[in-house]
């Protein structure tokens, strides 16, 4: 039977991506671990593994379509043994992305349903289930994805079957393990044996069981204002309307649910930062260079607030936790995202155990993510995840701002403009390199005596490099 390759969701924020390019042909052989598309999704541009072996035998959406919905099937693969010609006779036809179209404030709350398989065809919809402009999920026997790890799939139907092995499920229950709480690592998320393996030793369990099929894991925020309201308000043809990409969609859904469950509060606090700027413009000046007369490193303020913030939260460990219903997560290193500007957006690529790496070496990783995330071409590893965050508008000028806290980040640390300012010292006015920072903390995990301490922390360090390198 033949083998659907379906568009795989490579994110955990995926609806949509763009087959940017096939890296295999109508006819070529595909084995498990080849590389066969390139797939644009909302964050990056990422190379897509096979994960079954046969041979290519249609190519069902081309190279280049946009907006091609997670599940729908893309290509179609020929088992060991099977007829190409008759495999490529039965694809299915993919169908036309549909043009960006102003969507009703039910279609713009954030989707907040698990990944489903087993889906009713199109044709024949269950009377009691929801109504939606969204593409259905096509059934496939099997299916060529991407290897990171998904969420476990949940059956349609209202249940919470989750997909795994007979044999996972038999272990699951010889160890009292419920099988919805394991993280499955087989194709498509299923649950196999050696996840449960990992299970019994703590690692791969989720915090709570698999929700129910059309559960939300947060409540739908419905939009103040639908599009027609808004446009409304303004002259027809005043406007053009720029529809939103996948990118802009992402942030605007994340952003708001940060905003609108995380009880967020902030702390401001100056810094002097002269000797960071003396120590800055020795250690520059004394780098070594490579033949063509290159520095082997350019270290600039942001990589000493990276250094500094990751030291103190190893310094305030009690401030270096995530929250979830269950109980805090408390981490053992400091892994530092930095807001990085893009066009379209932003991304948070992320320094992992920033507090063990030397400020040159912090410098050259830090140059080299931002690099690719302009490119599009981070790892979601690379991304996800984290211990807290950075922002730094310095560069444009501004003097001091608030950030939105990046999910499942406790902090974040908006970093604005170093200037000379007039201040008050040893009863005398004087000039001096200073520097305002504003902490955003999750008053849920961080409180404000604690969240205190960590910007603290912070200032003593900035204030005094040299207690970076001891």
């Amino acid at each position: 039977m033949p083998i659907n390759i379906l568009m795989p969701a490579l994110s955990p924020t995926m609806e949509k991506g763009n087959l940017s390019k096939w890296l295999k042909r109508e006819g070529d052989q595909v084995k498990s671990g080849d590389l066969i598309a390139e797939i644009e999704t909302d964050k990056a541009t990422m190379e897509v593994e096979a994960v079954e072996e046969g041979t290519l035998a249609k190519i069902v959406v081309p190279e280049g379509t946009a907006d091609v919905p997670v599940n729908q099937v893309i290509a179609v693969l020929a088992g060991e043994g099977e007829d190409v010609k008759a495999a490529a006779a039965g694809a299915a036809t993919a169908p036309a992305p549909k043009a960006p179209a102003a969507q009703s404030p039910a279609a713009q709350a954030p989707r907040t349903e698990e990944r489903k398989t087993d889906a009713p065809k199109p044709d024949a919809p269950r009377p009691d289930a929801p109504k939606s402009d969204a593409p259905k999920p096509q059934p496939a026997p099997s299916a060529v994805a991407a290897q990171p790890a998904p969420a476990a799939p949940v059956a349609q139907g209202g249940g919470n079957r989750v997909f795994a092995s007979p044999l996972a499920r038999r272990l699951a229950k010889e160890a009292g393990i419920d099988v919805s709480r394991i993280q499955g690592s087989g194709p498509h998320g299923r649950v196999i044996a050696r996840d449960v393996d990992a299970a019994k030793s703590g690692k791969g369990l989720r915090t709570a069981p698999a929700p129910a099929a059309g559960a939300p894991a947060t409540a739908a925020i419905a939009p103040s204002m639908s599009d027609q309201q808004v446009r409304a308000l303004f002259e027809e043809g005043s406007y053009e309307v720029v529809p939103h990409d996948g990118m802009r969609r992402t942030i605007a859904q994340r952003l708001t649910q940060s905003t609108q469950t995380i009880p967020h509060f902030y702390l401001t606090i100056d810094c002097d930062i002269g000797k960071l700027l003396a120590a800055r413009e020795e250690i520059n000046a004394a780098a070594p260079k490579d033949k063509d007369g290159k520095p082997a490193y350019k270290l600039s303020v942001n990589d000493f607030v990276i250094k500094a913030l990751a030291l103190a939260l190893q310094r305030v460990p009690d401030a270096n936790v995530s929250w979830t219903e269950t109980g805090m997560l408390k981490h053992k290193h400091s892994d530092v995202g930095v807001a990085v500007a893009m066009p379209g957006g932003l991304i948070t690529p992320i320094i992992r155990k920033a507090e063990t790496k030397s400020l040159s070496a912090v410098s050259n990783e830090m140059r080299d993510l931002a690099s690719r995330a302009r490119a599009r071409k981070l790892k979601p590893q690379e991304y996800q995840g984290g211990t807290t965050s950075v922002s730094n508008l310095g560069m444009y000028g501004i003097k001091d701002f608030t950030a939105v806290i990046n999910p499942p980040q406790a902090t974040i640390l908006a970093v604005g403009a170093g200037e000379e300012r007039a201040i008050a010292r040893n009863g005398k006015i004087e000039a001096a390199h200073m520097m305002s920072v504003t902490m955003s903390c999750d008053h849920r995990a961080v409180d404000g005596a604690l969240g205190a301490e960590l910007i603290g922390a912070f200032k003593a360090l900035i204030e005094n490099p040299v207690m970076m390198v001891v």
